[in-house]
């Protein structure tokens, strides 16, 4: 069978099962990887560059109210939610600066299940707001495609609760970056979900140095 009916066969299309030269195989294969990092280191480069006004305004804001006291939720669907996850552990669990209270909103299976059940899956990001959120709080939510039903009720809810919102998502036309529940979104500029979570992280990290800095300048112990 073509490695071409695979599923995994459109990362690698040129192999194929009947390959024998393993040597030009492996070249290929490291060629392919290649282009793939510099891709992506280029796409990472140019998000933060493109993004830089949106960065520095969301992360004086966000250092605000962290400074005030307020907690970071944070949400995504499918990968985007491992996203989310390792925000809340960043923020939470700093390699260095200050430690920050955040909250993943997709941790909970239980919640998540019920929530789903029981009113709709549209609903299992802005219920958990309305629970837990407060003005002053932040939310921050991750998506490839920007136009996840659940992400934005999410948003709206919490824009109508004082809540600072950010959004991390693909593509320009997306409805993420163009509802006015999102109060800082940042776009990247890309087709592909691969290129587009690996920028997220990268633009992620990015705001959460930003933020530490902020805090740093302000002296906040």
């Amino acid at each position: 069978m073509s490695a071409r009916a695979e599923p995994t066969g459109f990362l690698y299309p040129f192999i194929e099962s009947e390959e024998r030269d393993s040597t030009g195989l492996l070249a290929a294969l490291a060629t392919s990887a290649e282009e793939k990092i510099n891709e992506s280191r280029a796409l990472r480069a140019a998000s933060i560059a493109k993004d830089a006004v949106v960065l520095a305004r969301a992360g004086a804001a966000m250092a605000t109210r962290f400074r005030r006291g307020g907690r970071l939720f944070a949400f995504g669907n499918g990968g985007s939610a491992t996203d989310a996850e390792g925000t809340v552990h960043l923020f939470r669990h700093p390699p260095n600066g200050h430690a920050l209270p955040a909250l993943s909103l997709v941790d909970d299976r239980a919640v998540l299940t019920a929530l789903a059940n029981d009113v709709g899956y549209e609903l299992v990001f802005s219920r958990q707001i309305i629970a837990h959120a407060r003005s002053g709080d932040m939310a921050v939510g991750f998506s490839t495609s920007g136009d996840s039903v659940n992400m934005l009720r999410a948003f709206e809810e919490a824009a109508r609760r004082g809540l600072l919102t950010v959004g991390l998502c693909g593509y320009e036309r997306a409805a993420m970056a163009r509802s006015d529940a999102v109060h800082h979104c940042l776009v990247v500029p890309s087709e592909s979900v691969h290129r587009i979570q690996e920028a997220q992280d990268a633009l992620m990290l990015e705001l959460w140095s930003i933020v530490q800095q902020q805090l740093e300048e302000e002296g906040v112990p």
